[in-house]
């Protein structure tokens, strides 16, 4: 028995997602992996096309979908083998900030917006010297006058050159107990004092336009902080859940396509006078990763519906988050080999691949700290 239950009205989105991603995108991955970022054109393509923020509701301009839109923009995105096209970033991790936290001025003026993708939206917390850990941050906001007046750097954002809207974290100095001092902002691109560096080269995620931001002396008005001054890290610790859930969603279905991938490869080249797929060595390796999926897919079903019941499922996400995304690194390595000589060229899918998923298991807070969280659940 299937775990999600899809609809005729899911199944019709799910349709039209891949024919707008064989003809819009997939087409131009190179290109985009070449430039080291996608164009905004085909955020607001995608935008128009109904395919961004599908859960939010109707007034804003969303489809007023359930989750189960995400998951299959999740899948359906793994399929285009690029994380450039961050959508699922934008749709289920940073806009519900917006949604949940901001005014309704505030949502009014910026989710439909993120709906057409004439608004491209960016979390920031990681900053040079601090990473999973907020109470190191030292990117500061204080209130002057009817303003707020932000100085720091933030490292490692996704969507930063592209940005039109962050979700920016940032304490009050004049707090000593840090996690009361978080507090989040919404920063809209072309304010003075915020800076944008160029895209970070990397390893991996080539077309995607992770950089550097720059507040100096940025004023922004005080309605655009979400919630009550010294609320962020709640906030923060609230969305969790859906972000990690969201990480395990991607490794998941991008341990997948690895596989697919690489069992038809096997089944149309030869080895030894023979196909790949015939020698036994080469079946038990699939078999294998084959069987480790359907265990993570099934997990991570399971959690989707507990998700949209409501259900607290923090510890659980924690720890699918650490194992599907170790999962899909695995898949990545041990396909390689099977591949053999091709999969060193560029001209292979799983080359690029392999170097995408490798920083899943370090973004929205390492697997270390993963094991951490579910240690203290375990009473380690």
């Amino acid at each position: 028995m299937d775990i999600l239950k899809y609809s005729e009205k899911h199944r019709d989105f799910r349709r039209r997602l891949r024919d707008f991603l064989a003809k819009e995108v997939v087409p131009h991955v190179d290109r985009f992996e070449k430039n080291h970022r996608v164009p905004k054109k085909i955020w607001q393509k995608m935008g128009r096309a109904g395919f961004l923020c599908p859960c939010l509701p109707p007034g804003y301009g969303g489809l007023g979908g359930d989750f189960l839109y995400a998951v299959i923009v999740a899948e359906e995105m793994a399929l285009t083998n690029h994380t450039g096209l961050a959508v699922s970033l934008h749709s289920d991790i940073v806009v519900p900030y917006i949604e949940s936290f901001a005014s309704e001025t505030l949502k009014k003026k910026y989710l439909p917006g993120c709906i057409s993708g004439d608004i491209i939206t960016a979390v920031a917390m990681t900053e040079p010297g601090a990473g999973s850990d907020v109470a190191s941050m030292t990117t500061t906001a204080v209130e002057e006058g009817e303003g707020i007046v932000i100085n720091g750097t933030k490292t490692f954002i996704s969507n930063a050159v592209n940005c039109d809207l962050v979700v920016l974290a940032a304490v009050d100095p004049s707090i000593e107990k840090k996690h009361q001092a978080v507090s989040l902002y919404l920063v809209e691109a072309g304010v003075p004092g915020f800076k944008k560096g160029e895209p970070l080269e990397k390893m991996g995620w080539n077309s995607q336009d992770t950089g550097e931001l720059f507040f100096t002396n940025c004023r922004i008005p005080k309605e655009n902080r979400l919630g009550d001054p010294g609320m962020g890290f709640l906030m923060l610790m609230q969305k969790l859940q859906q972000e990690r859930l969201v990480c395990a969603m991607g490794g998941i279905y991008g341990a997948e396509y690895i596989l697919n991938w690489t069992t038809d490869y096997c089944k149309k080249t030869a080895g030894n006078g023979k196909a790949l797929i015939k020698s036994q060595a080469t079946q038990f390796a699939l078999v294998e990763m084959a069987t480790e999926i359907k265990l993570g897919r099934t997990f991570i079903e399971k959690l989707i519906v507990d998700h949209m019941e409501g259900q607290n499922v923090a510890i659980e996400t924690s720890m699918a988050k650490y194992w599907n995304t170790e999962l899909a690194k695995r898949v990545a390595l041990r396909c390689l080999d099977l591949i053999g000589p091709f999969g060193t060229l560029e001209a292979c899918p799983i080359a690029r691949a392999f170097r995408d998923v490798r920083v899943t298991s370090i973004f929205a807070g390492t697997n270390e700290i993963m094991k951490g969280i579910v240690a203290k659940f375990m009473g380690m």
